[in-house]
């Protein structure tokens, strides 16, 4: 007997029995629909967490800071790994190294009208700024690196206080100080340690009143896009300026005397250059995060990623997907159940036909492939019924969360349902297959029907 026949006979048998073929194709879906949105409520809820990593961080970056030490056995003592242009060149000849981005960071002392703040100044490097995609507000990114030129965060007005009762509008009363980053003169101070002797009354060496340190006016550029008060950028309280730039102030404004945050040699003299805060290495995949990290601080240096926590919750979602779909197979295993109890009442009923088809010599594969084409049958058109109503939904679960107070508490962000293209395809086989499996127990006892028996039965 051909394929086509057996298909055929088997669409006829399930069609004169409509409402028991129905209700069992009901279960299918109903099996289907469970599995395929509990998986895809999973793999929402770990999308969005990867979603909302990638806003903050690059899944693909290493984080090196300044303070290392490395043991040495020559002078039998630790020595402190500094970060500098000739450990950039270091990095960048490693394997799976695509970049290496370099930050200066100090801190210096505003003042602005009856307001005095801190600004939390990084050098970057023209490069970098090109990867960070940050919203402009008003001007633009620094482009100069030969001008010093500060881009303010949006929520940089928070680091600031009235100078003569040091209240903070912010913290005191959750307002926006009178401020205009872009138009209002902004005097910096760059050497805090004579700043703060000149007003303590310090004293220099030779017992003279330490003299306020020269105020500088820097020219705005920029100003990030966000409402004052909202989080989301990790520059968001910093002012960012040219590495260069910033480098060349800081050698005009200190001359030949430390720099803070600078390290010195054995006399207290400056070193010629000036070492970085910190470095943002830039990895060609997440894979090679963890070997690389492991890698620079066997060297003495601090670093770190985000590799190994975001791994821990991920593992942590795919055990949640694993919980959820397992709910949904216990619906299909319900669907199983019934698609059985139908294929041996079918049998039950049809005993006389399968006698008879015996008798004229039917092949009794032909037999059981009937009974399995017809479960398989079951199973194929509860699936692709199942997989359509899991996106229906799926499409009303992520209307009703959409922008809810709950979500947002969560960190989700987009939709929490979230069926892949993977899923449909497979959940329809699945069904395919374990409507098969369902039949294969009445498809056998079909087989080893007695003809005689069975034509005696009616």
């Amino acid at each position: 007997m051909k394929f086509f026949d057996l298909l055929r006979m088997s669409i006829s048998n399930l069609w004169k029995r409509k409402l028991r073929t129905v209700l069992t194709v009901l279960g299918v879906v109903i099996g289907i629909t469970s599995i395929v949105v509990m998986v895809a409520l999973g793999n929402g809820l770990k999308q969005s967490m990867l979603d909302s990593y990638s806003n903050y961080n690059s899944m693909t970056q290493i984080r090196i800071y300044s303070g290392g030490y490395y043991y040495s056995s020559s002078s039998s003592q630790d020595e402190e790994m500094r970060l500098d242009d000739t450990f950039v060149q270091q990095l960048l000849a490693m394997e799976h190294v695509e970049a290496v981005y370099p930050k200066l960071n100090f801190s210096a002392i505003a003042k602005v009208g009856q307001y005095r703040g801190y600004l939390d100044i990084y050098g970057i490097t023209q490069e970098e700024f090109s990867t960070l995609n940050i919203p402009v507000a008003q001007g633009k990114l620094p482009d100069s690196d030969t001008e010093l030129q500060f881009f303010y965060g949006n929520n940089v007005l928070m680091n600031f206080y009235i100078d003569r009762t040091g209240v903070s509008p912010w913290w005191e009363n959750n307002e926006m100080p009178a401020i205009d980053l872009m138009n209002d003169p902004i005097f910096v101070i760059f050497d805090q340690d004579a700043y703060w002797n000149s007003q303590n009354g310090g004293s220099s060496e030779g017992g003279a009143p330490v003299k306020q340190p020269k105020k500088y006016l820097v020219e705005p550029c920029g100003l990030m896009a966000g409402e004052f008060g909202e989080w989301g950028n990790e520059y968001g309280q910093s002012v960012l300026c040219n590495m260069e730039a910033l480098k060349a102030e800081l050698k005009r404004v200190f001359k030949k005397n430390p720099i803070p945050g600078q390290p010195t040699r054995k006399n207290g003299k400056p070193y010629n250059e000036l070492f970085y805060s910190e470095m943002v290495v830039q990895v060609d995949d997440m894979e090679n995060v963890t070997a690389l990290t492991n890698m620079i601080s066997d060297m003495g240096y601090n670093a770190n990623s985000s590799v190994e926590w975001i791994q821990q919750q991920m593992d942590s979602m795919n055990m949640i997907q694993a919980v959820l779909g397992a709910i949904g197979a216990v619906a299909m295993l319900v669907a199983a159940i019934s698609i059985t109890n139908t294929m041996m009442m079918s049998i039950y009923e049809r005993t006389k036909e399968i006698g008879v088809m015996k008798v004229l010599g039917c092949d009794i594969r032909n037999i059981q492939g009937l009974f399995l084409m017809e479960a398989g049958f079951i199973g194929f058109i509860g699936g692709v019924v199942g997989v359509g109503f899991s996106f229906l939904l799926s499409l009303a679960i992520n209307g009703l969360v959409a922008g809810s107070d709950a979500t947002a508490n969560m960190g989700i962000t987009g939709a929490i349902c979230r069926i892949p293209l993977w899923l449909s395809p497979l959940a329809i086989l699945f069904a395919v297959v374990i409507g098969m499996i369902a039949g294969f127990i009445p498809s056998l006892r079909a087989m080893r029907l007695s003809p005689l028996a069975a034509i005696r039965n009616e």
